[in-house]
């Protein structure tokens, strides 16, 4: 799936740019796979190898804490099944709010997903995530726990919830991505 990079926050969009430019004139392809995410998907991926009990839990907590929408999200995909994907639940990750992208590497014009495998003695998403903490982004492959390689975020901050309560968030995911059903 290609990323539509066009959805994505203006200033970070220049920043993404300046990120794939700078790995391109290192001989690194990075590209761009997921941007912009709905937090229906991001419940999909929540709910990857999470136990029915704590989704049900996750989904309670989260109607009384004055966040219908979100538990709407995770309630409404039903079940998944996977390796872990991520710990943010819908809203609280940035893709839903066009300030992450994930990229893939890119070698011999296949995807490359190995953090391992080196190309002219370089790991493109060691590179990539090089790149973007120099620029100023948050690179996922640089966290200390759950490292996600193929993300960079805008914000140092791991939530939204450093900037918005919960029932903002909701009601902010809720305007921009549907109505409660």
């Amino acid at each position: 799936m290609a990323a539509d990079l066009n959805l994505l926050q203006p200033d970070f969009r220049a920043k993404v740019d300046e990120l794939l430019q700078k790995c391109k004139d290192q001989g690194i392809e990075m590209r761009p796979n997921e941007a912009l995410r709905d937090p229906f998907i991001q419940a999909k991926y929540w709910r990857q190898s999470r136990s029915s009990g704590q989704i049900t839990t996750k989904i309670s907590d989260l109607k009384k804490q004055g966040a219908p929408f979100l538990g709407f999200c995770i309630e409404s995909v039903g079940p998944q099944h996977g390796d872990p994907v991520t710990n943010s639940i819908p809203g609280l990750g940035w893709h839903q709010w066009g300030l992450a992208l994930d990229c893939f590497w890119v070698v011999d014009g296949q995807a490359e997903w190995s953090v391992k495998r080196l190309v002219g003695g370089k790991n493109g998403f060691k590179v990539y995530a090089a790149i973007a903490s120099q620029i100023g982004l948050t690179a996922g492959g640089l966290w200390t726990t759950l490292k996600d390689w193929p993300h960079v975020q805008m914000s140092k901050a791991a939530s939204p919830l450093g900037e918005f309560t919960l029932q903002q968030i909701d009601a902010a995911m809720k305007s921009r991505f549907g109505q409660q059903g």
